[in-house]
């Protein structure tokens, strides 16, 4: 009978019941919730879904993500493994290489002049960073926490490894990320306000067409410039650059197709479930989560301001030739932000379409985020 007894105790003991605290249930609630707006709303759903199941994970079974140093055997968790990948700057370049494949350029090619919005909409960007400073922050903690304001997940996670914030890696990546998902809902009131029925109505002129020879110069020629001058962008700009050129050269198809689809998908999968896992009740159930989350709306709502307060100004100055809606496409959530401008735009007037003008903001937004984390690099002397 003992040992039955005693069976039953270590069976018992072994489930996740039992080892469960009041905040490993509560992110567990929470990672239903993102399940649910996911799946039921589609708020990014390739973002959300991995995210919120390594949540799940890591929450049920904390070992998942167990360190390799912590371990009896020598053997960490499953998801530490993907983790590292992260904290090695790995997954958010390769992201990049993604993104700069599926990306479109010509856009921002053929109307320069959105260099300035996508620049505007980084504001965010160091008044979160002065911000988390007030707030107790060290300084290369604020840095990497205000990259949130960019709305650039990717990013987030390549300067908080860069600066080693690794304790608050989870954190700013899923806030930025969850920001990024929710671009849709955070983004149309603030433009809403900050702009006029009629300024809402301006429709630009049509952009002139972009020769093959400038989409192949491009990605080169930007590459040259940003890593001159900020070295420490080059993991970042230059698979964003490599990328694009893969898709405007023409030449190598099979690169285009596996860096936009297989391996992309494959890197999200890999880069969501571990900064989901990252998310445990014991690192996240604290205050500096909570002024993490309270920072990166702030810097995402500054941004989106600035953006559409200089795409006043440029209206102004064009004399009614730019519609200031594109300028809340200069934060770096590709293609959703420059999808909301164009959404916003065509509920002042079903007739017109913005999208491909919010582009040129939305793809400088990209390059302006990672030229921010540049340059926190080089003032830390990273």
């Amino acid at each position: 009978m003992s040992y039955v007894t005693e069976t039953l105790s270590n069976l018992l003991h072994q489930t996740a019941f039992w080892n469960l605290t009041w905040g490993n249930y509560l992110m567990i609630l929470v990672a239903l919730v993102l399940l649910y707006l996911a799946i039921k709303h589609g708020f990014e759903p390739l973002l959300l879904v991995p995210i919120a199941f390594g949540m799940l994970l890591v929450n049920v079974y904390p070992d998942i993500m167990l360190r390799i140093e912590n371990s009896s055997n020598g053997i960490g968790g499953l998801l530490h493994y993907f983790y590292l990948l992260d904290e090695w700057s790995i997954l958010p370049s390769l992201i990049f290489m993604g993104v700069g494949a599926m990306t479109d350029f010509g856009p921002l090619i053929a109307n320069p002049k959105s260099f300035l919005l996508g620049a505007a909409a980084q504001v965010g960007i160091y008044i979160a960073y002065f911000l988390a400073i007030f707030m107790g922050f060290s300084d290369k903690a604020a840095a990497a926490i205000s990259i949130i304001g960019g709305a650039d997940g990717p990013t987030s996670i390549f300067l908080s490894g860069k600066l080693g914030q690794g304790a608050l890696m989870g954190p700013i990546a899923v806030a930025a990320y969850t920001y990024m998902a929710l671009v849709p809902i955070i983004q149309p009131p603030i433009m809403r306000l900050l702009t006029t029925e009629e300024e809402r109505k301006i429709k630009m002129e049509q952009l002139r067409p972009v020769s093959k020879l400038e989409k192949i110069l491009f990605p080169i020629v930007i590459t040259i410039v940003v890593c001159l001058f900020l070295p420490t962008t080059a993991p970042l700009v230059g698979m964003l650059m490599l990328g694009n050129l893969f898709r405007e050269s023409g030449v190598v198809g099979q690169l285009t197709e596996t860096a936009s689809n297989a391996l992309m998908y494959i890197v999200v999968i890999l880069l969501g479930t571990s900064v989901g896992a990252s998310t445990s009740a014991g690192n996240f159930l604290n205050l500096d989560t909570l002024k993490i989350v309270v920072l990166g709306v702030v810097a995402f709502a500054f941004g989106t301001a600035a953006g559409v307060i200089f795409g006043k100004i440029m209206c102004k100055v064009t004399k009614g030739k730019v519609n200031p809606l594109i300028g809340s496409a200069g934060v770096s959530a590709v293609p959703m932000a420059a999808r909301v401008s164009q959404k916003v735009g065509a509920e002042a007037d079903s007739t017109n379409f913005l999208l491909m003008h919010a582009m040129g903001p939305n793809v400088a937004g990209v390059i302006g985020t990672a030229v921010a984390a540049g340059t926190f690099m080089a003032i830390f002397g990273v």
